[in-house]
């Protein structure tokens, strides 16, 4: 098995876990969720790798139960899998899970797009404008990890704001859901800087969805925002096969 790769952006939670509880109020095995599915989006775990229990519970000293707590309710949204006399590993997806997954997903963040071109507000049009300045930053960025890395958080913010511009709980946890297991999947895909060289392209496609919010044209904003998520299948391929 190999080893999680570093991430250089959060430090191993070891020994603050119980601090963070103490702090949040929050149980540990919320807490510890949290931690690890970070660490699943972000890539710590290949496709297919076992997740040492003994070794989370050591690093983040507590028993057992918390961080099993926290692998029933990734499992329950198919970040992890629970496998009986096994134990509990990364999901492998097939190409033609991926395909289909964000087949659907586009049309699910189109229909959003369209509601939030009809209800946004000028404030939430520019914290839209402004996630995907930061976004256009990270084009001359040297370092492909932090490109990469940075795209993941930024591009996010960029999509949970258009989540947020629909007024809507039930969208937005629908959407944060469905965002996570896309992130699984493209730092799942066997590329280890996903989506590093994109970000040009991306940007462009976030104006385009930008501008039909703007016009409040629902259905130009249904159609950006699917060409959009379709396109991530294309570039998941091209960055797998070279």
């Amino acid at each position: 098995m190999s080893a999680p790769k570093q991430d250089p952006w959060a430090r191993s939670a070891g020994g603050t876990v119980r601090p963070l509880a103490v702090a949040s109020g929050k149980r540990l095995g919320p807490i510890i969720y949290e931690l690890i599915k970070k660490r699943l989006l972000e890539g710590g775990y290949a496709a297919g790798e076992r997740i040492d229990i003994e070794a989370l519970r050591a690093e983040f000293d507590v028993s057992r139960q918390p961080v099993m707590e926290a692998m029933r309710r990734l499992a329950s949204e198919g970040l992890v899998e629970i496998v009986p006399q096994v134990g509990c590993r990364v999901p492998v997806y097939t190409g033609s899970d991926v395909e289909d997954f964000f087949t659907m997903f586009a049309v699910m963040e189109g229909s959003v797009a369209a509601v939030a071109a009809e209800r946004h507000s000028d404030t939430e049009l520019g914290a839209l404008e402004d996630a995907n300045r930061q976004i256009a930053d990270l084009v001359a960025a040297p370092d492909p990890a932090r490109r990469s890395h940075g795209y993941r958080v930024l591009n996010r913010e960029f999509h949970a704001t258009i989540n947020g511009m629909a007024h809507s709980a039930v969208i937005a946890d629908i959407s944060r859901r469905m965002w996570d297991m896309a992130d699984l999947l493209i730092n799942t895909a066997g590329v280890s800087q996903p989506l590093a060289g994109a970000i040009r392209s991306r940007h462009e496609d976030h104006d385009q969805i930008i501008v039909t919010i703007r016009n409040r044209d629902a259905d130009a904003a249904r159609a950006e925002m699917e060409r959009h998520i379709l396109g991530t299948i294309a570039i998941i391929r091209s960055e797998a096969a070279s």
